[in-house]
């Protein structure tokens, strides 16, 4: 599974507090950036909610 964050990202910081394993916040470009080019299956559901509860949709889910 991969995880994208799109340039919809508002840099609110909700998928960092969720998960900080995977989303890290990058001071630069002002938005979250994922970590692993392949999502560890530990982090999976997590990284599901955090696009489930992205207020800007910019997460996006490639299985």
């Amino acid at each position: 599974m991969k995880v994208i964050v799109t340039s919809q990202c508002m840099g609110d910081r909700n998928c960092n507090n969720l998960c900080p394993e995977v989303f890290e916040y990058n001071e630069d470009e002002l938005k979250s950036t994922v970590k692993f080019e392949e999502i560890p299956e530990q982090y999976k559901e997590v990284c599901r909610r955090a696009a489930a509860e992205c207020g800007a949709d910019a997460i996006e889910i490639v299985e």
